[in-house]
């Protein structure tokens, strides 16, 4: 194991420098000129060069290259473009928030979901399977700002259940401003969610396995709790640990809209305003992170099915 880890670790380096390499091309060569874009396009020549060089764009490519590498290693970013703060301090202050939001929220959604795929695809081909698969597709079919705009106005504004928006980090009061948010999160990926392990575990049920297993005598339980799901885990550890990058970013529209001082709000404001350098952060951060799930995705193979080889 530990062996493995040590490869697989060395074996991502080239990886993390190739997606360094990307990202600096996107915001260096083809995301334009920051500084024109700082100030605008009827500011003096003068003007341009003297924030090109307060913000270092100015020098070599090949050396703004190596001190990106550096701020990967230190995990220093510089400042914002717009507020002038430390990105690295923006970054662990919408933490908090972000996780506080997308865990409790991910952690519900994966167990409602893997609950409710168990009961459907255990009474595959029956009514209650066929109508779950058409309200699964209905909640699929659903934008994302329409379940926003209904809990707001509804839950929030109407019933007075939640906070329409707003944030506090004092526990347990953020719980007020945090269930809607969540409850939103949950229905907005229960879908999808619910379809991807139903059709994993569905897929099992056809395999010669099983029919030995049912030739053998043994219960149609048995079987299902005992061999379907245990084999159904591969792709359902594939499509949980992928979404941990999106659980550091958070939720872009639900921070958004519920006034959520997250990763994700943070993101959105980056976007609007142009702010390379905390975009060029936030990408690096999210391709890091995939880096990292791919590891924990190969070592929970090995964990959940013992005849997986670490070659």
């Amino acid at each position: 194991m530990w062996t493995f880890l040590l490869k697989r670790i060395l074996g991502s380096i080239p990886v993390v420098f190739g997606v360094a390499a990307i990202v600096f091309c996107l915001f260096n060569l083809v995301g334009g000129d920051p500084a024109l874009l700082l100030v605008g396009k009827h500011a003096t020549p003068e003007r341009i060069a003297s924030i090109r060089a307060e913000l270092g764009l100015d020098q070599p490519l090949p050396k703004q290259f190596v001190q990106y590498l550096g701020q990967i290693v230190t995990f220093d970013f510089g400042r914002s473009y717009t507020t002038r703060e430390d990105i690295r301090k923006k970054i662990l202050d919408g933490l908090v928030p972000s996780i506080s939001l997308t865990i409790p929220a991910f952690f519900l959604t994966t167990f409602f979901s893997l609950l409710i795929a168990m009961i459907v695809s255990f009474y595959r081909g029956r009514a209650i399977d066929r109508l779950s698969v058409a309200f699964f597709v209905f909640l699929m079919s659903m934008p994302g700002l329409a379940y926003i705009l209904f809990g707001q106005y509804f839950l929030a504004a109407r019933l007075g259940w939640a906070p329409i928006s707003g944030y506090t980090a004092e526990w347990p009061d953020a719980i007020q401003y945090l269930k809607l948010p969540v409850l939103i999160y949950i229905f907005l990926n229960l879908g999808s969610d619910i379809r991807f392990y139903r059709n994993s575990l569905i897929e099992e049920v056809n395999q010669d396995y099983v029919r030995t297993a049912r030739a053998k005598g043994t219960s149609e339980i048995t079987i299902f709790l005992k061999h379907i799901l245990k084999n159904a885990m591969i792709p359902v550890i594939t499509y949980v640990v992928l979404e941990i990058p999106y659980l550091v970013l958070g939720s872009l529209l639900l921070e958004s809209f519920f006034s959520i001082p997250g990763i994700g709000g943070m993101t959105v404001d980056a976007v609007a305003n142009s702010d390379f350098p905390v975009l060029k952060a936030m990408t690096t951060v999210i391709s890091l992170l995939y880096v990292f799930s791919t590891i924990l995705m190969d070592v929970l193979y090995r964990i959940v099915d013992p005849r997986m080889s670490f070659k």
